[in-house]
C-alpha cells in the first residue's frame, strides 16, 4: 500500500482526489490538509482519517502527495515534499509562474521521485486513445479547440474559487485544451492572444514545424453558451475527439496507477509528470505576456 496525504478541501479535492484515493486498492489514505481547518477536519472525517494542522507533518506521514490546491499554493507543497522524497501526484496548472515550475521540477530531479500531473483528459481512456492514435497519424495541418464554460453561475462548486477568478479560462481550462494539442501537434514556438467579451480569450499557437492551431477559452460562458470541441484538419481528414465517460474521480484512479506504475518500475518519464506540466505553464505564461503587450510572444527553444 503507498500512503497518500492530502492536500485541498474543496470540492476537487473532495469529489475527485479523495473519492478515487478512498477507492483504490492500493492507495492508503493517510491524512487531509487544508487552510481552513473545519473544512479539512470535515473531509477528514468523511473518509475517517485524521486532519492535519502542518503541512510537514503530513508530509512526514505518506510516502505520497495528492494536492488539490491553488497553483501557487501547490507549488510550494510539491517542493517541500519532493525534497522530503514523497512522490507528486499533482494538479494543473503546475504553478502559476514558470520560475515556481522550474522549482517543482528541480526538487523532483533532484530526490528522484516520480511525479504526475492530473490532466483530467489524459487519464480518460477514450480522450488518452484519441491522443495517441492522433500523435501516431501525424499529417495534421491545424487544430481547433473550443472550450466555454460557465463557472460562475450561482450553485457551481467552482464559483466562490478566487484564483480562478484571478486567473481566468486561461490559466484553469487552458491546460487541458493543451495537454492533448502538445503531443498531438509538438511543442508551441510562438503564441498570439487576443481577449474578447465575456471573459474570453483567444489563442494561435504555432507549433514545432510550422502548424498552427486555435483555442478559444472562458469560464464566464451564459449556461446556454457552454461548449467543448476539438477537432483536427490534415491529411487523415476531419477528427474530433470523443466525449468521454469516465468520470473524473474514475481518471483520477489512472492517474493514481501511472503513478504507483512508475514508482515500481522505477521510471521517471511519465509523459505527463512534472517536466510536461513545466511545459504547459511555459505557454500560458507566453500567452499571458502575450496579451499585456499586443505581440508575439516566442518561447525558448
Amino acid at each position: 500500500m503507498m500512503r497518500f496525504g492530502l492536500f485541498g478541501t474543496g470540492h476537487w479535492a473532495a469529489e475527485t482526489h479523495g473519492a478515487a484515493l478512498d477507492a483504490h486498492p492500493r492507495a492508503d489514505l493517510v491524512g487531509v490538509w487544508g487552510r481552513n481547518r473545519d473544512r479539512a477536519a470535515a473531509l477528514a472525517t468523511r473518509y475517517g482519517v485524521p486532519a492535519f494542522d502542518d503541512v510537514d507533518a503530513l508530509i512526514e506521514a505518506c510516502d505520497a502527495v495528492a494536492v488539490a490546491l491553488p497553483p501557487d499554493v501547490q507549488a510550494d507543497i510539491a517542493v517541500r515534499a519532493a525534497t522530503a522524497g514523497r512522490h507528486l501526484l499533482l494538479d494543473k496548472p503546475l504553478a502559476l509562474s514558470i520560475a515556481d515550475a522550474d522549482r517543482v521540477v528541480e526538487a523532483a530531479t533532484r530526490s528522484g521521485v516520480a511525479s504526475v500531473v492530473f490532466f483530467t483528459g489524459r487519464y480518460q481512456p477514450e480522450v488518452a486513445g484519441f491522443v495517441a492514435a492522433a500523435a501516431a497519424a501525424g499529417g495534421w495541418h491545424t487544430a481547433n479547440v473550443v472550450r466555454f464554460a460557465s463557472a460562475f453561475q450561482p450553485g457551481s462548486p467552482y464559483a466562490q474559487s478566487p484564483w480562478r477568478r484571478g486567473h481566468g479560462a486561461l490559466w484553469d481550462i487552458g491546460p487541458h485544451a493543451l495537454a492533448i494539442l502538445l503531443p498531438v501537434l509538438g511543442r508551441v514556438t510562438r503564441v498570439v492572444a487576443v481577449d474578447g467579451p465575456g471573459g474570453l480569450v483567444h489563442l494561435l499557437l504555432t507549433h514545432d514545424g510550422g502548424v498552427v492551431s486555435t483555442v478559444s477559452l472562458t469560464l464566464d460562458a451564459p449556461p446556454t453558451a457552454v461548449a467543448g470541441e476539438f477537432v483536427l484538419y490534415g491529411e487523415n481528414g476531419v477528427e474530433s475527439i470523443p466525449v468521454p465517460e469516465a468520470s473524473p474521480a474514475t481518471a483520477f484512479g489512472m492517474a493514481i496507477d501511472q503513478l504507483l506504475a512508475e514508482i515500481d518500475a522505477g521510471t521517471r518519464d511519465h509523459r505527463c509528470d512534472v517536466r510536461f506540466g513545466r511545459e504547459v505553464v511555459a505557454v500560458l505564461a507566453a500567452a499571458e505576456a502575450a496579451r499585456t503587450q499586443g505581440t508575439p510572444v516566442d518561447l525558448p527553444s
